[in-house]
């Protein structure tokens, strides 16, 4: 199965190039990026599926910093399209993205060095550093793992190209309070390991 590779920041880009991974396009931060990235990748190359990789912070209790967290659904967390809708929609379109539930089965059948979860990840242009972030959006989603600012554009361009899609993020902060999320983000890319991303090559072998 050939697979398109997308991840959004070069600390992402060369975090995957160190654990042996190549190919991988980078998309650059946020939902519009991401959606342009996986558009031009299908277009030009047809892959069979598109893996979205790359870091995320995490909201859900118990989420501990370079846990894996496989994106099973993905979905919007800063999208209101007004009555008729849900929080999260696209009006027309689901609120919640399902994931190639064969790539699910896959991923999660890997050993990982790290704790694996698989579930709901959220995405929005936004950088979330509070738990009261964290709790505006676990009101809409209660059981969101995490959130990251790329999935759910993925996913949804994805959907409209019929093209199978994964997402899954490594724990890069957990928000106790501001000061310590953005302490632990900045430790994160200090204590990163070469082979962090090692999952995905895993991944893509199995495939």
């Amino acid at each position: 199965m050939k697979a398109g590779l997308i991840v959004a920041m070069t600390s992402e880009y060369e975090a995957l190039r160190r654990a042996g991974v190549t190919g991988a396009v980078q998309s650059g931060i946020g939902k519009a990026d991401a959606a342009r990235a996986a558009t031009e990748l299908i277009l030009r190359d047809r892959p069979d599926c598109i893996i979205n990789s790359g870091c995320a912070g995490g909201i859900a209790p118990g989420l501990q910093k370079f846990d894996i967290v496989i994106g099973a659904q993905a979905a919007y967390h800063d999208v209101w399209c007004g009555e008729g809708n849900l929080p999260g929609q696209v009006q027309g379109l689901p609120q919640r993205f399902d994931a190639d539930p064969d790539l699910v089965r896959t991923a999660c059948s890997l050993q990982a060095s790290r704790p694996l979860h698989c579930g709901l990840i959220c995405s929005g242009d936004q950088f979330l550093t509070t738990p009261e972030e964290d709790a505006r959006v676990l009101d809409i989603y209660p059981d969101a793992l995490a959130c990251d600012m790329e999935s759910a554009a993925i996913a949804q361009v994805c959907r409209h190209y019929g093209v199978p899609f994964l997402s899954f993020r490594l724990i890069s902060d957990v928000h106790n309070s501001k000061e310590e999320a953005e302490s632990t983000y900045r430790d994160f890319w200090k204590q990163i390991a070469d082979d962090s991303f090692t999952f995905l090559r895993l991944l893509t072998e199995k495939l």
